[in-house]
This record gives structure tokens, sequence and C-alpha cells, in this order.
């Protein structure tokens, strides 16, 4: 479902972090993994849906806060599986869209909105039997589930930085600002990773987060 380019980075933050907190083996089959793209046909045709984008997004926000969630995304795409490359060009004949694309275009109109904004890359906890739903709906769509474990599933949203060093994360699937004091039970948050150009540290509620490692909460 998700790319699958590995790169050897961080591994050894990695390890350290989680060894105090949970099982590495929880996490270890997406550390390495990247945030979803959108591919480009480098032509005409994909440029003008990312101009679609943008300007739907303006015409949502309709005066309101520009950093206020792009909930026109979830409410346009259902979220459902999906499959890989998927070009802009393609993206508004879809009625379903996965996780990857759901954050590739809320961080688009952040972008387009002036907004300074990353991908993050989230673990998220939940119910064996919701992941066994989820792993039979997509084998069945012969979609890969690999972003699925036992009791955790891979998932991908937006950071956005508010203030300075401060920032919130945007779950543009569910359409909502995840709650940083809320990291246990069932839809927790159990470990971020940031993805930037360059080494920074963000605030999260009361959770220091740096830049492009894995950090468990």
């Amino acid at each position: 479902m998700y790319l699958d380019v590995a790169r050897e980075r961080n591994e050894a933050s990695f390890d350290h972090a989680l060894a105090s907190s949970v099982p590495f083996e929880v996490f270890k089959p997406w550390k390495d993994w990247e945030p979803s793209q959108i591919s480009h046909h480098a032509s005409r045709c994909c440029e003008l849906v990312r101009e679609w984008v943008g300007n739907m997004d303006f015409s949502a926000l309709n005066g309101g806060k520009l950093q206020a969630g792009p909930r026109w995304i979830r409410q346009r795409f259902e979220w459902g599986p999906g499959t890989y490359p998927i070009h802009w060009c393609e993206v508004p004949n879809k009625s379903k869209l996965d996780c990857g694309v759901h954050a590739a275009l809320a961080h688009e109109s952040f972008i387009r909105r002036g907004i300074k904004a990353f991908r993050a890359q989230l673990v998220q906890e939940f119910s064996q039997s919701a992941t066994a739903q989820w792993r039979s709906t997509f084998e069945v769509d012969d979609t890969a589930a690999s972003w699925i474990g036992e009791d955790v599933i891979y998932h991908e949203g937006c950071a956005v930085i508010t203030s300075r060093d401060r920032l919130k994360l945007w779950d543009s699937s569910a359409g909502w600002w995840i709650d940083p004091n809320t990291i246990s039970g069932y839809g927790s948050l159990r470990a971020v990773r940031i993805v930037a150009r360059s080494s920074e540290t963000f605030l999260w509620g009361n959770h220091s987060l740096r830049s492009n490692e894995w950090s468990t909460l």
C-alpha cells in the first residue's frame, strides 16, 4: 500500500527509543518506510489537478482560518484501499483514497495556503478484531495489507506548525486534529515521525519530537 523504499537512517536512535517502552518488533515493519507520494506525469494533466486541489481547498476554507483542517478531502474521498503508483490526474476520478493520498492532498493544501507543514508518519493502537477486519478487507481487494500489525497499524497524516516550534497533527483520513493527551487505548498514537528536510525539534503538547526520527509516546 505504501512506498517500500528503505533508508538506513535513525535505526540506532529508533532502537533506543523503543527499548524502554514497547517491543521493537511491534514497530520494526515500518521503521524505514517513507511517506506515500502522488506521482506526477511532468505534464499539464497532473499540474491542472494540483491547481484544482488548491482551488477546492480555498473554496472550502471560505475565508476561514488558514490553519483550519481541510475536512473537504475526507468528505470528497472516502477512506479505502489504494494501489501505487497513483498520479495526480487520477485522483479526481477516485471515490476512495488511502491515508497516504489523503495526507498528500492535505499537505498540498496547507502548503498552498502558505502554512509550514510536514508529512507525518504514525503508529496507532487498535484492537485485534479491528486489525483482523481491515486485513480481510484489504486482502480481498488484492491490495497490500503490510500496514496492519497485530494490534497496531501504520498511518499517515500531516504536521502543521502553529507557532515557532509548536505543531499540531492532522489526521487527514479521520478529518480531525489528534489529541496529544491521548496516548493509550483504542485509536491512540503510539509513535510518530515528522519528515523534514533538516533536523528540527518540535513540541506537540508536552511531547518533544525530533524530525526524521521515530518518537514513541
